[in-house]
Parts: structure tokens; sequence; C-alpha cells
């Protein structure tokens, strides 16, 4: 057992027969005679590893259902929503029992602590979602922590499940969060994207367990089960409450005064499919200002990674806790902003700061044709740093979304949410329903979103494929960084007077879902990137 400062502890269960990495046969041989061992060795650092993918030269086929899908990061939160569809529970309830599985499978990048965001699809309607919370109701001084006690808003999540939940479900939450606090206290075996992550977490409240350790988290558990016995009510308010108000900015009143708000997603036509968003505070419009940029430019990565920047840098001097500013998107301002692209050269705007994020995504539609695209986050890895004492629960940093520069939309000030990184995504087509999709990782996610839109719209890609191809990620001024994949490109994006960097960690590229109609079946997959799957039946 390994003990936290203010009491908490994770528990690492570590079994005899540990995984041993090696490659020689000699060493492998003299195994052999102890039955004990494994005969097999299986080279796990591989996995991140750049350009170490053996690819057959085949594509990795796609999951396709007759009636119900399921998409998400990780097997276990794919295992619940499949048991909450055979209880008879729809897209919804799967959903909320993956999501909450997650926050124990998945303990780096979401958790009780952190907010979530949801777009449905349900009855023919789109309904959005806003579970993010709030800066304190009073504020001493206008300055912004990365990470800490000031870097806390308003844990929203939970809230956010149980109107969901309330909304369009139809198990209840008592379910999905008592088989959390059960997984919590039996413990799950660590994947290898988690376990990587939590290496490298630099607020990480306790130690990294290593790939298939099983550990446990005996405290979220009891937290777990107490909101499955008492509702969300006792999250907010109560112990749980006064615990997060005690090593935080935070005080019992803003937790106990929070709500989530319902919200009409944005749209945009892109080439006959309707690419949805939630409205600012989140960065989700910036997804539609790159695509409606591109849609007016000469087709290519340069083109691509130029509107991208463009709509970066507009979503950071102009997304905040306010309505959207429709003039982002108004004709005279796309094209105003298309000249300022040179087919022979690359811009030099300053895009907004993309921290990298700990988020979670995941997707599910059912036989009825409801769908939902759903993201939780805690903000950077494991959030603040900070654990509320006795409950397990990690506290997200989204204060650090938030700028100390006067008279700026996002400057921080008391009960405001701020610039947000998470969003959902939803694909319309003739004014119904194509599917839920997503891309998690801080911001690379409207970039991922744009990515994944061309794949699946210019290209004809399936949801496998288009989560699968390689990615770029512009950084600050001309810099664009490329996975593997890409790196052919390097040569020719440097003649243009792009910064071009090979990246070496995978993560900040993020992980995505998809689901697609196809017919009268569904279509979809799970990000290679992720240690998760798409389900169905």
């Amino acid at each position: 057992m390994k003990p936290l400062p203010n009491g908490d502890r994770v528990v690492v269960m570590r079994r005899p027969r540990t995984l041993q990495v090696h490659g020689s046969i000699m060493a492998r041989e003299r195994r052999r005679a102890n039955c004990q061992d494994h005969l097999v060795e299986t080279d796990l650092r591989a996995l991140f590893r750049p350009g170490a993918a053996r690819p057959s030269g085949w594509r990795r086929m796609p999951t396709v259902t007759a009636d119900a899908m399921l998409a998400t990061s990780h097997p276990v939160a794919a295992a619940a929503g499949m048991d909450a569809f055979r209880e008879g529970g729809n897209a919804v309830d799967a959903a909320l029992a993956a999501a909450a599985a997650l926050t124990v499978a998945e303990p780096t990048d979401n958790g009780l602590g952190g907010d979530a965001f949801a777009i449905v699809w349900h009855d023919g309607a789109l309904h959005g979602l806003n579970g993010s919370g709030r800066s304190p109701r009073v504020i001493d001084e206008i300055r912004v922590d990365e990470t800490g006690p000031r870097s806390v808003t308003v844990p929203g999540a939970v809230r956010a499940w149980a109107d969901l939940a309330q909304r369009f479900g139809r198990l209840g939450l008592d379910r999905p969060l008592s088989r959390a606090a059960e997984l919590a206290a039996r413990g799950i075996a660590c994947t290898p994207r988690i376990a990587d992550k939590w290496t490298r977490a630099a607020t990480a409240p306790f130690a990294a367990p290593s790939v298939g350790a099983r550990f446990v988290l005996p405290d979220l558990a009891a937290t777990l089960r107490l909101l499955a016995e008492h509702g969300p009510d006792a999250f907010y308010r109560g112990a749980v409450a006064e615990s997060i108000a005690a090593v935080s900015w935070l005080d019992e009143d803003d937790l106990a005064d929070h709500r989530s708000e319902w919200v009409a997603p944005l749209r945009l036509d892109y080439r006959g499919v309707e690419v949805c968003e939630l409205p600012p505070n989140g960065q989700g419009a910036a997804a539609l200002v790159g695509l409606a940029l591109y849609d007016g430019l000469e087709p290519g990565l340069h083109s691509q990674i130029e509107a991208m920047k463009l709509a970066l840098a507009d979503a950071g001097a102009h997304f905040a806790d306010a309505p959207f500013p429709a003039s982002l998107l108004a004709p005279d301002h796309l094209a105003a902003r298309r000249s300022l692209v040179d087919p022979a050269r690359a811009l030099d705007p300053t895009p907004s700061t993309l921290p990298r994020g700990g988020t979670t995504y995941l997707c599910a539609v059912d036989a009825e044709g409801t769908a939902i695209s759903l993201i939780q986050s805690v903000y950077e890895t494991f959030g603040s740093g900070i654990v509320a004492p006795g409950t397990g629960v990690v506290l997200q940093n989204r204060a650090a979304g938030f700028v100390e520069e006067e008279g700026h939309p996002n400057r921080l000030s008391p009960s405001r949410r701020p610039f947000h990184t998470i969003i959902p995504g939803m694909l319309l087509e003739g004014n119904e329903l194509l599917g839920p999709f997503g891309v998690m990782g801080g911001g690379m996610q409207p970039q991922g979103h744009l990515q994944i839109v061309l794949r699946l719209v210019d290209h004809g890609d399936d949801p496998q494929a288009a989560l699968d191809a390689p990615r770029w990620r512009v950084g600050e001024g001309r810099q664009v960084h490329l996975e593997p994949g890409l790196w052919s490109h390097e040569n020719r994006l440097a003649e243009l007077g792009h910064d071009v960097r090979r990246a070496t960690v995978q993560h900040p590229f993020g992980v995505g879902q998809a689901i697609l109609r196809l017919g009268d079946a569904l279509i979809g997959g799970s990000d290679g990137r992720g240690d998760g799957t798409a389900v169905g039946f």
C-alpha cells in the first residue's frame, strides 16, 4: 500500500508472476526448466517507440453491429456499457455506465473531480449539455495557477451524469456508480496507455503501476458507493464537499450552487454533412471555423494546417464563458482569413497556448436511434495534483484555462467558467443522425475533429480507418508536429516554412472513438492509440 500525504491511498496488487520484457533466446531457453516462468515474452516498450509499427498493408477492420454500439478507450468501460445494454438500458445508460467505469480505469485522465460535456441525439432532436464548473464566487486576486489549490474549479461531471440519466436514461445512476465502486475496490489491471501516462505525469498523487499490475482505489470506491446510495447531492454537499473545500480555494457554497446547462449545439454544413459542436466556453467551434476556412482553400496538408492555425488563433482571442461570436463563421470574415493563406508559404499567426490534456471520450448508439457523444476530463494528467482527503477524488485544474490579461473575455473572475478544451462531436446528414465522434487530448481536440471529419467526408474512410490515420498537431508560431506516419511530408512542409517536429510521444495526438450509421446497421471504431474497443450487438 502506498499512503498519500493527505491520507488517501492507492493499493497496487502485484501478482507472483510478473511479465518480464526481454529478447534473449538463450535466457528464454534457461527459463523453460521452470514451469512458473513465461515462455513468451512481450516487448511492451515497443508500443510507445516511434516507427515501431509493422503494418500488414491492410486496414484494421471496423466494428459492424446490427442494433447498438458503444466505443470507449478502455475494455473495462466497454464491458460496463454492454452490461447496461443487456439490462435494457439505452445508449445514454450504456455511456453513463462506461463513464463511471472510466473514472476508475483511467484515473490519469478523468474522475469525479472533473467536468463533462455531452451531445445527445434523441427523438430526432439534438441536445447539448455543458457540465463544466465555475471559479470561486470570492477571489482575492487575479492570479492563474497551473496546478495546486488555485487551479481547481467546481467539478461538474457528477451533476452532468445525473442530468443525462434523468432526462434520457432508463436505469438511473445508482447501478453504474455501484459497479464502478466494485471495480475500484476489486482492482483493475493497468493497461499500456494508462501505465505510460501515469509514469509521465508531473503531478501524480501516487506511484505509477506497471503494465498488468492491478491497482485498487479504496477511498474512491467508498465515495462511489456513497453517491450510488444518496445521489449526486452527496457529492456537492456534506462530507465530500467539505473535503474538496478544505484543500482548494473553493468553498462549500460554490459546490452546493453548481448546476449544468442545457445548450443548443452549433452546426456547420461541410460538403453535405452537418458537423455539430457545443458552443463556448468549450473550444468545439474552433473545429467548425477550421473546416469552414479549409473548405475554400486548395486541398492538402498545408492548407489544413494553416486553416487550423487561424481557427485556434481566433479561439484563443475570442472564446470564453460567453456566447459564440457568430461573426467568426460569417462569409466576409472567413474570406478575409483565407486571404492570409499563402499556398507557397507558412503563416506566422500565434495560436492559443495548447497544453497537453488528461481526458477520456466515449460514444454510443442504440437500436431506437438515440446517440450520445460524451467527454470527461480532469484536464492535465491527474489535474491539479490534489486529492480531496478521504474521498479518492482527484480535483481538476481547469482554472488554468483562464488568463490574467485585463480586458480579455476569458480573464479570471468570480463564478466564471474557463475556456475549456473538452468537446464532444456529432454528425448529421439530411437532418438525420449520421453518428457521434470525438478525439480526446487537450488542444489537440479541435484539430483531431477536423482531421477525422476530413477522413470520413473527403476520403471516404470508415470510422476505424479515420481514427487510425496519422495526425498532425500545430504548436506555437509555425510549429507543426507530425506522427511517424506523416514523416514523409517533413521536407515539403519545411520548404514551405513550417517548423516541423517529429513527434516522439503519442499522447498529445489524442485518442478517438466514432460510430456511424451504415444502412440499417452501425459501423464504428476505437483509436489504436488507446486501450479500448468498439463493441455492440
